[in-house]
């Protein structure tokens, strides 16, 4: 960083033109991508909801006006706004609200974990298979059409019915049927770079087929992952809020809001807040990821986002 640059502060080092080093040149790169998501309403107010989330899962304790799992069945199925209960009561009297932003967490950790694992194992395999090509790129990916063969949800239930029933199984699960449409992806952005020309003048310099892959061929296929994990998210938290309406998720009395709208179908009639409040926090939570993925396929790819 030069002297001017320091004297213009953060924000000149981040604007140069002439980038000293590959760092700042990606922090640039970043920061103007960052600068032209704020510009769009539609990610603003996704990035809006996701940080709700967030905050509600970190800071649940001081927001719930109840402990989650507290029942008081004289108080059971009260409409919302009676007694202090924000969204009403379910049908032990534990309160709705506090429910969901103890359920925010359950949210949270199934989206982290997932996104933490699924999109880098596709990213490797679909890099691998890309890159070597021949017999390898046919193993893995036959074995990739067979995972897509099955729909998410069904496969899902196959694996938690094999694990058993449980939060952590479920997480399992869905990491093992989500990471194949990533490595379709990375598969394909492989094959439109491996015989570029700095690839090309790579392997001139002596570069192995493992350098390659890890420094230069996955930092091009970034992008299309990170799109893809985040118009992803809203299929992977109904696959989640799925399992436990079926009872193979989150296990009781952990507040989990599928698990919520399941004990509360049979009152959605005659106390339709019981079902509809979790619902309508899976509805918010999913369009928060969808206006998000949306925006940054605008930002990070603009062909794709003109299509």
């Amino acid at each position: 960083m030069t002297h001017s640059e320091r004297s213009g502060g953060l924000k000149a080092w981040l604007t140069s033109d002439t980038p000293a080093s590959r760092f700042q040149a990606r922090a640039i790169n970043i920061w103007f991508a960052w600068r032209d998501l704020l510009r769009n309403p539609l990610a603003v107010i996704g990035i809006v909801i996701i940080a709700a989330l967030i905050l509600m899962a970190v800071f649940a304790p001081l927001i719930a006006t109840d402990p989650p799992n507290r029942q008081d069945l004289a108080a059971r199925l009260l409409a919302p706004g009676v007694d202090g209960h924000l969204l009403g009561t379910d049908e032990l009297g534990r309160d709705i609200w506090s429910r969901i932003v103890y359920g925010s967490r359950v949210t949270l950790q199934v989206v982290a974990l997932v996104a933490l694992t699924a999109p880098i194992f596709g990213l490797v395999v679909g890099t691998v298979a890309g890159t070597l090509g021949g017999w390898t790129d046919r193993v893995l990916m036959r074995i990739t059409d067979i995972f897509l063969a099955f729909p998410r949800l069904i496969l899902a239930l196959a694996f938690v019915a094999a694990l058993g029933p449980g939060i952590v199984n479920a997480i399992f699960a869905i990491a093992l049927t989500a990471w194949p449409p990533y490595a379709r992806v990375a598969r394909a952005e492989t094959l439109t770079v491996r015989r570029a020309d700095y690839i090309a003048a790579a392997r001139l310099q002596g570069a192995g087929t493992l350098r390659i892959i890890t420094g230069h061929i996955m930092p091009m296929c970034l992008s299309s992952v990170i799109i893809r994990v985040t118009l992803d998210m809203a299929g992977i938290i109904l696959t989640a809020a799925g399992l436990g309406f079926l009872g193979l998720g989150a296990q009781p009395p952990l507040a989990e809001w599928g698990a919520m709208i399941s004990t509360g179908r049979q009152y959605l009639l005659s106390h339709w807040w019981v079902a509809t409040m979790p619902g309508l926090a899976i509805l918010i939570v999913s369009l928060g990821f969808n206006l998000l993925g949306d925006s940054l396929r605008d930002v990070l790819d603009p062909r794709g986002g003109q299509k």
